[in-house]
C-alpha cells in the first residue's frame, strides 16, 4: 500500500456512497484524483500566490471536504484558524480525514471538538462555490464522465 501524506489516511476506508465518479472508492482514490486536478484556479484567492504543484492543497480544503462529503457522506468539521477561518476536514462515523492536511507541513492539527462546516454558509461565497463546481466538474472528467 502506498503510504499518503494526509492526516488520517491509514483508516480512511470508507466507501462512496454514489457511483457519479467511477473508479473513486475510498477517500484515498479521491485523493490520487484531485492531486491531478488540484491548481492554482482551484486554491482560494487570498492563498493563491503562494500555491505551487509542490503545495497542491493550499487554499484547498473547504471545497475538497464539501466534495469528499458528496462522495462519502458524513459530515465536514472545521479546525479553527487564525483571522475566524476554518481548515475543513471530514468525519464518516468513526472515520476521520484531512485530505488538504499537507498544506501546513510539520504542523499538527486538532481533529477533535470542532464546529461543524455547513455549505450554505461556506458557499454564499460565490467565488467558493464556483471552485466547488469547477472542482467537481473537473472530477468528473477526470472519472471518465463529460456530461
Amino acid at each position: 500500500m502506498t503510504d499518503y501524506k494526509f492526516w488520517g489516511w491509514e483508516n480512511a476506508d470508507v466507501e462512496a456512497v454514489t457511483d457519479e465518479y467511477p473508479g473513486i472508492h475510498n477517500p484515498r482514490q479521491l485523493y490520487d484524483a484531485l492531486s491531478e486536478i488540484w491548481c492554482a484556479d482551484t486554491c482560494a484567492p487570498r492563498m493563491r500566490s503562494d500555491w505551487s504543484k509542490e503545495n497542491r492543497t493550499l487554499g484547498q480544503c473547504s471545497i475538497t471536504a464539501f466534495l469528499a462529503q458528496d462522495i462519502f457522506g458524513g459530515r465536514v468539521y472545521g479546525v479553527p484558524r487564525d483571522g475566524g477561518n476554518h481548515h475543513c476536514y471530514n468525519v464518516i462515523g468513526d472515520c476521520r480525514f484531512d485530505l488538504t492536511s499537507e498544506q501546513f507541513g510539520e504542523e499538527k492539527l486538532t481533529y477533535e471538538n470542532n464546529p461543524e462546516q455547513f455549505r450554505e454558509v461556506h458557499f454564499a461565497k460565490e467565488e467558493k462555490r464556483l471552485r466547488y463546481e469547477y472542482l467537481k466538474a473537473e472530477l468528473k472528467r477526470y472519472c471518465g464522465r463529460y456530461k
